[in-house]
């Protein structure tokens, strides 16, 4: 009924409080506190659990200030610590009682163990009552505790000097190394931080990192489409996009393939492959951006991999853009004996968002490669050496896995292998072009 009345959701207030702790007195429970107030009786629980006040001086009786045994009034045992012979003082006058007694058993209050969890209320008198810690609410002292809470937690980073350099020690090389909150986070469950929480910290500056050194929070400029087009406009009869999804070729396990292009002045490219069940990713560096060289590097990978029937069953179908280096989709397709390997379309013109998932990818292989780098001082060495610290950033999309991770239960090991890819510990994934320096 509470949740159907306006302004229920509000904190609750001084005179709220009072009414709480006269209720209290008055041995009323919770729900009957929670119906008058129109809250919920949790709510009642809480703020009484949460701002009842310690107090641990228990005056006992005039003659046993500090016995909390349950027989204290009926015990009538002597020298109980045997230490003095002629000591006829009852122990329950002594304060060693309590430590040497072997029937000693400390009173249990099911007011304070159960609701409501105070004395308030509680008809035994205070000088009869053998329990060392009692509580008692207060409404004005649970009024200062709540303003002091609140205002503490508007008061920024909630957090010890030492606490921020432990995670700064943790956090700032990575993110120098290029690795992003979430990789961080994915990797480093010690640190107890969700996402957000890290990006906050970045952002406030308690950090030595900033959102400079936050490659995706930099601004993109705006992608440039192919100078060069495929014109022979028959090879696209049976491979457009919409055959792609008409034949259901979307349903299969499928690649994405792009090129990467080197700066001016470099003939150089890297052909990419791209996975996008699990976002993993195959890079091959070509000496020309040439229809010619995309199916040298079809054959060097049918030949690692051992035979058309292997690289068929890798790659049965191949999603790529109309570059002109994907001008000759018959070579791509068949091997140089005619075999068939696999099966290749086209996205429509000007429509990248129809492989998103590559053109993702891209970016993060250029936090590695910037846009614009001359390409001919590096060997396939190197850019297998960057694909392999990409597939091994975990991802969300994954839960927190690694594409490489994933890769190896699919394909199995030796795939991999035969591809040359290789492990990358997680502190040790680099997303930076230091990576290659």
């Amino acid at each position: 009924m509470s949740h159907l009345i306006p302004g229920n959701h509000k904190h609750l207030t001084l005179d709220d409080r009072i009414y709480i702790e006269n209720s209290l007195d008055e041995g009323k429970s919770f729900r009957e506190i929670a119906k008058y107030l129109c809250k919920d009786p949790s709510t009642i629980s809480k703020e009484v659990w949460r701002h009842r006040g310690v107090n641990t001086w228990n005056r006992g009786s005039f003659t046993n200030p500090y016995n909390f045994c349950k027989h204290r009034y009926h015990c009538k045992k002597t020298n109980a610590c045997g230490k003095l012979v002629v000591c006829d003082t009852k122990c329950r006058s002594c304060h060693k009682c309590n430590n040497v007694c072997g029937s000693f058993e400390r009173e249990h209050c099911h007011r304070i163990e159960q609701a409501p969890f105070v004395c308030n209320g509680c008809k035994k008198p205070r000088h009869k009552c053998s329990i060392q810690t009692k509580y008692d609410y207060n409404a004005k002292a649970a009024q200062r505790l709540y303003e002091e809470l609140r205002t503490s937690s508007r008061a920024g980073i909630n957090l010890t000097r030492k606490r921020l350099h432990q995670i700064d020690q943790i956090v700032t090389p990575l993110i120098a190394q290029g690795q992003s909150p979430y990789m961080i986070v994915a990797n480093h469950p010690e640190l107890e931080l969700s996402v957000t929480t890290l990006y906050n910290y970045i952002n406030q500056g308690v950090l030595l990192s900033r959102n400079i050194d936050l490659k995706r929070k930099v601004k993109f400029k705006q992608r440039k489409t192919h100078t060069t087009q495929i014109h022979n406009l028959e090879v696209f009869i049976g491979r457009s996009y919409s055959d792609f999804k008409n034949t259901h070729a979307d349903e299969l396990d499928f690649w994405e393939m792009d090129t990467v292009k080197s700066g001016r002045g470099s003939l150089k490219c890297i052909l990419t492959l791209y996975f996008p069940q699990f976002e993993f990713l195959i890079g091959r560096l070509m000496n020309r951006c040439t229809a010619g060289a995309v199916r040298l590097e079809f054959e060097r990978i049918q030949k690692a991999l051992g035979g058309h029937f292997d690289f068929s069953f890798l790659f049965p179908v191949i999603l790529t853009d109309r570059g002109v280096e994907f001008g000759e989709p018959d070579h791509l397709e068949k091997d140089r004996n005619g075999n068939s390997r696999t099966s290749l379309f086209y996205c429509d013109p000007m429509r990248s968002n129809q492989k998103a998932g590559i053109e993702n990818v891209h970016t993060m292989l250029r936090m590695i490669i910037p846009s614009g780098t001359i390409l001919e001082g590096y060997t396939q060495w190197d850019i297998r050496r960057a694909v392999d610290h990409v597939n091994n950033a975990p991802r969300k999309n994954l839960d927190g896995r690694t594409p490489y991770e994933i890769a190896v239960k699919t394909f199995g090991p030796e795939v991999l292998k035969q591809l040359q890819l290789r492990y990358v510990a997680p502190d040790e994934v680099t997303l930076s072009p230091k990576l290659l320096k």
